[in-house]
């Protein structure tokens, strides 16, 4: 391994000699020029966006300079593992304590860091806690060689954020013990009251913010109404992505197991995962899903965090999620290598029902389910947009979208937000065109939008009827069929067709009326009492809507865009990955032979191949054919020790064709 003492404590000369990189990625370079000077830091950084270089590089710098140990915070074993595979690749003294370890191999890594002989360690938060772990701590303080803590997906140490872990909170005792070592906290995700909490939690008020773009470009984001969910997710696998690798949710582990076998039944390469499955087998699941090409994995959100395989394609939601952060967090999972991919989302009026009960039902105050109904209700308006999502997802996380050239000269953004049209602009003739990002479903297919509040007024007016007339305990399915005047067994058997809506909304189809019902819900105009049988109430909010002072519009009911759009330009189960593509034939029988040899090194050191060399790297070999071990300096992703590890077995493998 690459002895730290004999790199130049520079960040640009590690990036380079140790990591294989030519530059810095965005606001990289400055967060890791603060953060190896001392510095504390909230990063905020898209799933993808390189993260991890960003206390790693200042890991090295500092210990270079003779600070010592680094202790990085995870919750995450599946990352922990990778990362320190990853590390050990690349030369750099890593290790890992966590509950894969026993008791003498415990002992060896604590060794080894009192003696310093650890540039980075990863560990969980519940661990770094523990007295024992304290006092390890202190005594590296007291020699001067505690460098650095990182605390990874730092959205967890608050109530607010997608994924609440409270051992989180505990971690204040790293600033309170060790005032004088810098910390730098990082997360994908994370809303303005969520970052304020996770400053606030761990006490970072003096640390400096270094916020991202959260824009992924290469994802195509599409929702679309629930039909029949499990075959509307196998069309769109069969449609477009055959054969490729992704990432499924469902809410319930049943659902999940019913999916897996549906899909494996036909012909999709599916697994499951979910908590209550045996641990092997989880673990299993997940090693053929980060080493094999083409799995489908089928979860709950129980998996997925620090899962760093870049060539996901796709992410689908078979159930809406709890809000937008989770959303924009299991999605950011697809597509990390820059390649196109889909975050592919069903949703229905029962998504909208669950997510609503579970909130009202939970023990917690009514402070905090006021901001997750908020939270709630931000998801359902990007799922029923009619405009563009991703300018309302960005939007979300107090980002402005940068458009392409509108079609014609437009007055500036600040006027058309004053004139209340975000997301739009006028032009100077005074009409209104949309903002298109080009890679979204409403964008691509512009949806019709109609005005729903007739319907809503009379749904609402049915419902207070039947209560009126003393009947309660109906949930959508029959206040629907009444106002479409349907003489069904239930609505002759309580006389609603008597009711002077009966039949007012003939011409109203049910996908529109359910469409209807969600906005209404959303808008807090209607409730589901879950203690009932998700029987449907009026609230305060429904008297603006019965009165006509607030409006209702929807989307136009379409059909699935999966359905409807022209398939993207994509491999076949066979085929180059998106990296290869353009090479000359010659070119793509170097990356295919490299590509073989790559998963016989990957599995002689039980790692993903992806920690080898990723398909980037294996192209550009490739293209550039190289017959010396100068030919290979300066390839990105090829630092000093992979150059010294597998330099004359790639010229091998190059030679050999």
């Amino acid at each position: 391994m690459t002895s730290s003492s004999s790199l130049t404590a520079s960040p640009a000369s590690i990036l380079h000699e140790v990591f294989g990189y030519a530059r810095f990625r965005g606001p990289q370079e400055a967060i890791v020029e603060h953060v190896s000077g001392g510095g504390d830091a909230l990063v905020l950084m898209p799933t993808g966006g390189g993260k991890s270089l960003c206390y790693q590089i200042p890991a090295i710098v500092r210990e270079c300079r003779g600070h010592g140990l680094t202790v990085v915070v995870s919750p995450l074993i599946a990352l922990m593992h990778d990362q320190v595979g990853a590390l050990h690749e690349a030369g750099v003294k890593a290790a890992f304590l966590n509950s894969t370890l026993d008791w003498n191999e415990t002992q060896e890594v604590e060794r080894r860091m009192l003696r310093g002989d650890i540039t980075l360690l990863y560990a969980a938060p519940e661990r770094v806690t523990t007295p024992r772990f304290i006092s390890q701590l202190d005594s590296l303080m007291e020699r001067g060689k505690l460098s650095l803590f990182a605390i990874d997906e730092a959205h967890c140490v608050s109530q607010w954020g997608h994924d609440f872990r409270p051992e989180y909170r505990a971690l204040t005792v790293l600033h309170e013990r060790y005032a004088g070592v810098p910390r730098i906290a990082l997360t994908a995700t994370a809303d303005a009251l969520t970052r304020a909490d996770i400053v606030e939690r761990l006490q970072l008020e003096e640390a400096k913010q270094f916020v991202s773009s959260f824009d992924r470009p290469n994802i195509r984001y599409t929702i679309v109404e629930k039909k029949e969910p499990t075959t509307q997710l196998l069309r769109f696998i069969e449609r477009e992505h055959a054969g490729d690798a992704g990432v499924v949710y469902c809410q319930s582990r049943k659902r999940v197991e019913e999916v897996a076998l549906t899909l494996a039944d036909a012909g999709v390469n599916a697994l499951p995962y979910h908590a209550g499955l045996d641990a092997a087998v989880r673990q299993k699941h997940q090693d053929r899903f980060l080493r094999e090409e083409g799995i489908v994995m089928v979860a709950t959100i129980a998996f997925g965090m620090g899962i760093d395989k870049p060539d996901v394609r796709f992410v689908a939601h078979l159930d809406m999620p709890k809000n937008i952060e989770g959303y924009y967090q299991e999605t950011g999972r697809a597509g990390r290598d820059g390649a196109p991919a889909d975050a592919w989302m069903t949703y229905g009026l029962q998504d909208v029902v669950n997510q609503r009960r579970m909130i009202d039902e939970s023990p917690a105050g009514e402070d905090f389910k006021q901001v997750m109904r908020g939270k709630l209700d931000a998801l359902l308006s990007l799922a029923e947009a009619s405009d563009c999502r991703r300018v309302r997802l960005l939007g979300y996380f107090g980002e402005r979208y940068a458009p392409p050239a509108p079609p014609a000269p437009p007055v500036s953004i600040e006027a058309a937000e004053a004139a209340g049209t975000p997301g739009q602009a006028l032009s100077e003739s005074g009409s209104i065109f949309r903002f298109s990002c080009g890679n979204c479903d409403n964008c691509l297919f512009p949806p019709q939008v109609w005005d729903g509040t007739d319907a809503a007024r009379k749904l609402l007016s049915t419902i207070y009827r039947v209560h009126q007339q003393g009947s309660f305990g109906f949930g959508a399915g029959h206040i629907m069929d009444i106002l479409r005047g349907k003489t069904t067994e239930k609505v002759t058997q309580f006389g609603h067709q008597a009711l002077s809506t009966f039949g007012l909304g003939a011409e109203f189809s049910e996908t529109q009326l359910r469409g209807v019902l969600r906005q209404l819900i959303a808008i807090g105009a209607l409730e589901v009492d879950a203690q009932a049988y998700n029987t449907l109430r009026l609230t305060e909010g429904s008297r603006a809507v019965l009165r006509g002072e607030q409006t209702v519009m929807l989307r136009q009911s379409v059909s699935t865009p999966s359905e409807r759009k022209p398939k993207r330009e994509r491999s076949s189960r066979t085929a180059l990955p998106a990296a290869a593509v353009s090479l000359d034939g010659a070119a793509q029988a170097r990356f295919a032979a490299l590509k073989a040899w790559r998963a016989e090194v990957a599995r002689e050191h039980n790692l993903p191949a992806y920690v080898i060399f990723h398909d980037a790297t294996l192209a550009a070999i490739s293209e550039r054919a190289p017959s010396t071990l100068a030919d290979l300096q300066g390839i990105s992703g090829i630092g000093s020790k992979k150059l010294e590890a597998y330099g004359e077995a790639v010229l091998g493998v190059c030679r050999s064709l």
